[in-house]
């Protein structure tokens, strides 16, 4: 398993937050905002500067964390229910648009990864909307077989697949080899699933990149982010079942914890944690 960081979770200046992610034995880069502005909004001489630190620091992108399908599922209105971390918001009918310019974007990144959600949470999730779901990201998962690209769908509990019952369930039934998971054990914690062995078992067989934060609180409106090792998930244990299971892929640290409002000291903090933790597996 290798180490990864979205970065912005550190700074937005991209190259300090390689060099504090080296410390760490974190080579890899996630990308979702640098210098303020989401990965897919970025033009050409941001790329470009992007990519000359990559080189300079001898780090590689594991991921393009992208916001899409972060939209409402219904609406031609532009509307923001959640954080999509600097990203404009857009409406269902530009997402595949943007599909094809995150496939470019992971083309100049050298990555193969290129995360998904599954709408805005807006109630209950109903066979209906399951359905709907399903047609969409079966369509952007034809897309990514055609251009030879993974996508990640992110079990996130803002929209309607959070756990990872409902994601492997939706996984199962697309059944593509283009669309596989995001696990985020810490997004499963806040729809009330125990991450793990409950959701983990539930998904394991579709997982293809890991995001790692820790969390307290259980309840929708109660939860809050804490730093690894002091929340109620059992990371060792998870860590551990990835490893026995073969997972060879990224490990990447989206902590959503400060320490005292300083997120580079809480990501650190985190790091440490994590490092002392793979040590022990």
């Amino acid at each position: 398993m290798k180490l990864s960081v979205i970065t912005d979770e550190i700074s937005m200046d991209f190259a300090h937050a390689l060099d504090v992610m080296r410390k760490y034995n974190a080579n890899g880069a996630e990308l979702r905002s640098l210098w303020g502005k989401s990965v897919v909004d970025m033009d050409d001489d941001d790329i470009n500067e992007a990519l000359a630190i990559l080189h300079d620091k001898g780090a590689v992108v594991s991921c393009i964390a992208s916001p899409l399908y972060k939209c409402d599922l219904h609406t031609d209105v532009t509307v923001e229910s959640g954080n999509t971390h600097q990203a404009r918001a857009r409406v269902n009918a530009e997402q595949l648009a943007l599909l094809d310019h995150c496939i470019k974007l992971a083309d100049k990144f050298d990555t193969r990864l290129v995360r998904v959600f599954s709408f805005w949470k807006k109630g209950e999730l109903t066979p209906e909307i399951e359905d709907q779901i399903a047609e969409e990201l079966s369509q952007a998962a034809e897309v990514a077989k055609r251009e030879g690209i993974t996508l990640v769908l992110e079990n996130e509990h803002a929209c309607y697949l959070g756990s990872g019952k409902d994601t492997a369930r939706m996984l199962k039934r697309i059944d593509s080899p283009s669309l596989r998971a995001i696990w985020d054990p810490g997004n499963a914690y806040c729809t009330g699933e125990i991450p793990f062995p409950d959701g983990y078992n539930a998904i394991k067989d579709f997982v293809a990149h890991v995001h790692l934060k820790d969390a307290t609180g259980a309840d929708e409106k109660s939860y809050r982010f804490i730093a690894i090792g002091d929340g109620e998930i059992d990371f060792p244990g998870q860590l551990a079942a990835l490893k026995n299971d073969g997972y060879t892929g990224w490990l990447s640290l989206e902590t959503h914890f400060s320490l005292n409002g300083d997120g580079e000291a809480g990501s650190t903090r985190c790091l440490a944690t994590l490092n002392s933790m793979l040590e022990n597996i």
